[in-house]
């Protein structure tokens, strides 16, 4: 029998390295066997999914689980650890433990307090038996149970002892059992010999079942799934639509950490792709490898497994050889890790034993089919995403070898993989989007609203309708009663309450009066409010920013009647834009467009936040908030989008905004050339501009959209505990930093509307005589940077230091200019400008170096004061 360990995912996992995080991994050791998992780089929360077997010897033995933290350049760091006896599982109930989460304690016992995270593990016996019980059906699966129940009734006669026998027991035997048994404790082998024996003493009828019941467990797992295959003829639509019925709404996995290989928008439903790609009958996977010049393709059928929650299947082929490594036989494992109909996940890891160091590392490539956006055709399109990684089974010296050598591999393969999808369908170009922008939004037609409709909807409420009947009910009792005399302090013209009842009336209707002319008020004020920025043209040439509010989704109610009334404000480059409101409406319905002024910058992020209208006078409550950020996202994948709010009530009920947003440029190809001469203008520096392969290196390094370039690059040191050497790029929306420590990777960006301050500081010892230039963030923001920080202060604001800069003047005077550009208000702009009277000549990089006489700024080394007799002044006149 062999012990299963599932090494699932762990959680709040100490941070062991300086950034704030690990590099966590499981080792896992019983006896003398020993396993490890993969390597998840920089985070408290690791996910590894690895499954390992171990061959069972001795019940007394205890698996040794340990969690550690990788560390190049020293020894591993110690997480912590946890022990499982082998015989508590074997004692456990179907041989299992099943899925369960484990604290993790520290190698010395006097820090037992001290808190080291937990680790999901799933330990069982693999057991043959059970698993025919789950895999066969019908008439077969039910005389198994029924032969193997029998069986064990007669193993638990045979433990009876002499009751079930029909001659007494000897002494040599009963002297024998106690042997066999003290010895059976020790080994599983004894214990299943010590079972099988005891059935010789029931006769040949016992003897005869437990034989048959020794043969059937023969039935390799492979076997079930072949026959299984065979008898129903499952194929692989049937296959799916078992996975998809199964997934229980688990999370799209995120790309893998190697890089991304492919992603792009396709002419194709997510379903039809995931069957050209992945279907035993699609010819794709044959045609892919003769392109690329692979032989012996061996493609095996899809088969489920663990009980039916996974679905894998192996392809092996021969790879073609190259300049370097001669043709070889490469395994690939297909795995699906989520299919939900719309959403296909399949990850592929493949091995090449026969190549150098084959043994020490495998390739993971991860295959993700999610539905695109809608097309102005009508017709559906997919988007696909392909990442990789190294998974390194041993450590090895030639590990960046190795990595550099399968990035080249895949970047081959994966080019005339996209070169043969392409051929085969139809790519969705993002120009499309913007050619039919108008086609887009000229269907939406904002629905039509009613004054009176709304009117009996917004007043159709408790309030209203009680202080109407009240108010009917003292109507018609005025007109009924007589005038009553007048009495107490009473006078002519002054009529008072002459009872408690009568006060407690009066304060009620009153009350509900100003209820109700407080309903009103904010009624016509929304109505006045409606719609006000709803289909107003842009104005002027440049960057156009165009949103199409769709709708909402679960909105905070925060009324007593279980609803709210909802409006929009969106806010890009200080400007905004305001939705009408919707009346009583947990998912209204918007359907309206709103278009900004050009902006002279491609805009960075676009600010919505939701409020609720509570009248004139009362200050609105916010229903949720969102951020979009266009550095960050695909602008294609903005032409269709749900954006989750945040904010306690918007998390609380999942509240999000369908919106349809569109960003474009109206100045043609000289967007760059004048954005460059305007910084050249605030810099007094010649700036280049950079080629297109330079801008595009720019852009993959920092995960940037294609229209960001790059304006000016400096070496730097960031200053943090150690200076760190590297690159500060500029470019109009971010400032980015990227260092490469033998191959220990920093980098980091973050907006220049982040930042709320910059500083310079004076040149020190520890600054190795250079001024400093402290970069101070908004509360809260640039979060993603936080690890290139040097401090956060008790408000949240994180202060990045750069130093050593080779031209200190220029990079500080570039950075000031972008940060102007894109930080300040106009206000604030119009008053530097005015305080910047003189003009500054532009000098190339040709000419010189840049020095005025405002820049030379000269440190005092050293300085005293010497007392000198006025006598001596006469020996030199």
């Amino acid at each position: 029998m062999k012990l299963i360990v599932g090494v699932i995912e762990a959680r709040n996992i100490p941070a062991m390295d300086v950034n704030g995080f690990s590099d966590p991994y499981v080792k896992l050791q019983l006896g003398k066997q020993r396993h490890k998992t993969k390597v998840v780089k920089k985070t408290l929360n690791p996910s590894w999914g690895e499954e390992f077997s171990f061959k069972v010897e001795d019940l007394n033995e205890e698996l040794l689980i340990t969690v550690l933290d990788e560390d190049k350049y020293f020894n591993d760091d110690f997480v912590g650890q946890l022990k499982v006896s082998v015989s508590q599982v074997f004692d456990a109930h179907n041989k299992s433990l099943g899925t369960v989460w484990y604290s993790l304690h520290p190698r010395n016992k006097k820090l037992k307090n001290k808190e080291c995270g937990e680790i999901l593990l799933n330990i069982y016996f693999s057991q043959n038996n059970s698993y025919l019980d789950s895999t066969y059906n019908g008439d077969h699966a039910s005389a198994l149970r029924k032969h193997e129940d029998m069986d064990v009734k007669d193993i638990s006669r045979s433990f009876s002892g002499s009751s079930s026998s029909s001659s007494p027991p000897r002494l040599d035997d009963n002297v024998s059992s106690k042997e066999e048994k003290s010895s059976a404790q020790k080994s599983l082998a004894g214990r299943i010999t010590q079972m099988f024996n005891r059935n010789f003493d029931i006769g040949p009828t016992t003897s005869t079942r437990g034989n048959d019941l020794m043969e059937i467990p023969e039935i390799s797992r492979a076997d079930v799934f072949d026959n299984k295959s065979d008898d129903q003829s499952s194929s692989f639509e049937e296959a799916m639509e078992a996975l998809c019925s199964r997934d229980q709404g688990s999370e799209i996995p995120s790309n893998l950490p190697g890089g991304v290989l492919l992603d792009q928008l396709y002419v194709i439903a997510p379903k039809e792709l995931n069957f050209l790609l992945f279907s035993p009958d699609s010819s794709f996977p044959r045609s892919l490898a003769e392109v690329q010049g692979s032989t012996d393709p061996q493609i095996g059928p899809w088969k489920f497994e663990n009980g039916g929650e996974s679905l894998k299947r192996i392809y092996s082929y021969v790879r073609a050889p190259t300049k370097l490594i001669k043709a070889v036989k490469a395994t690939e494992e297909q795995t699906y890790i989520k299919a939900d109909g719309k959403t296909f996940a399949v990850l592929a890891s493949v091995s090449t034993p026969d190549v150098m160091y084959g043994s020490t590392f495998k390739v993971e490539v991860l295959y993700c089919i999610s539905p695109g956006p809608e097309l102005p055709s009508g017709k559906e399109s997919s988007h696909l995403v392909i990442s990789w990684r190294m998974n390194f089974l041993q450590s090895t010296l030639m590990k960046s070898m190795i990595e550099n050598g399968a990035r080249q591999g895949l970047k081959e393969s994966f080019e005339q993989f996209t070169t043969l999808l392409e051929q085969t369908i139809k790519p969705v170009d993002s120009k499309d989007f913007g050619l039919n922008k108008e086609q887009i939004l000229g269907s939406l037609q904002a629905e039509p609203q009613s004054d009176w409709k709304l009117a009996v909807q917004y007043f159709a409420n408790f309030t209203m309708v009680s202080t109407v009947f009240m108010s009917l009910y003292v109507i018609v009792h005025i007109c009924l009663a007589a005038p009553s005399t007048i009495q107490g302090l009473e006078f002519l013209g002054l009529d008072l309450p002459d009872s408690i009842g009568e006060f407690i009336v009066c304060g009620i209707l009153v009350l509900q009066g100003e209820r109700v002319l407080q309903l009103i008020s904010r009624f016509m004020r929304a109505r006045v409010q409606k719609g006000s920025d709803h289909g107003v043209k842009a104005q002027g040439d440049g960057w156009l920013l165009t949103v199409a509010l769709i709708e909402g989704s679960n909105l905070a109610a925060v009324d007593s009647s279980g609803y709210c009334d909802p409006y929009v404000v969106f806010t890009c480059n200080g400007k905004t834009r305001t939705s009408s409101i919707k009346y009583q409406k947990s998912a209204p319905q918007w359907n309206e467009i709103f278009e900004f002024d050009a902006m002279k910058e491609p805009p960075s992020v676009l600010d919505l936040e939701v409020f609720d209208f509570d009248g004139p006078f009362d200050e609105a409550t916010s229903l949720g908030h969102a951020e979009v950020n266009f550095v960050r996202s695909n602008i294609s994948d903005l032409a269709d989008v749900w954006v989750p709010l945040h904010g306690k009530l918007a998390q609380a009920c999942q509240s999000k905004l369908h919106l349809r947003i569109f960003v474009e440029n109206t100045r043609g190809g000289n967007v760059v050339t004048e954005y460059l001469r305007k910084m050249e203008k605030e810099v007094g520096k010649k700036i280049n501009v950079r080629s297109p392969q330079t801008n595009s290196a720019f852009q993959k390094l920092f995960g940037l959209p294609p229209e960001e370039f790059l304006i000016n690059d400096f070496t730097c040191h960031l200053k943090r505990k150690m200076p760190l050497q590297g690159r500060l790029f500029l470019s109009p929306r971010i400032i980015g930093f990227h260092a490469n420590l033998f191959g220990h990777k920093t980098k980091f960006f973050f907006l220049w509307e982040d930042i709320e301050d910059i500083q310079v500081l004076p040149p020190t010892l520890a600054s190795m005589g250079s001024p400093v230039i402290v970069v101070t963030l908004r509360p809260g923001r640039g979060m993603d940077a936080r690890h290139g920080a040097k401090t956060r202060d008790e408000e949240g604001r994180l202060k990045f230091h750069y130093q050593s800069f080779v031209s200190f003047n220029v990079a500080y005077r570039t950075i000031m200019a972008l940060w102007k550009a894109r930080a300040l208000s106009p206000e604030q702009k119009v008053q530097i400008v005015e305080e910047e009277s003189e003009a500054k000549s532009l000098q190339s990089d040709e000419s010189g170096s840049f020095l005025g006489l405002e820049d030379v700024s000269m440190s005092e080394v050293y300085s005293c004061a010497l007392p000198v007799p006025v006598s001596h002044l006469s020996l030199f006149l």
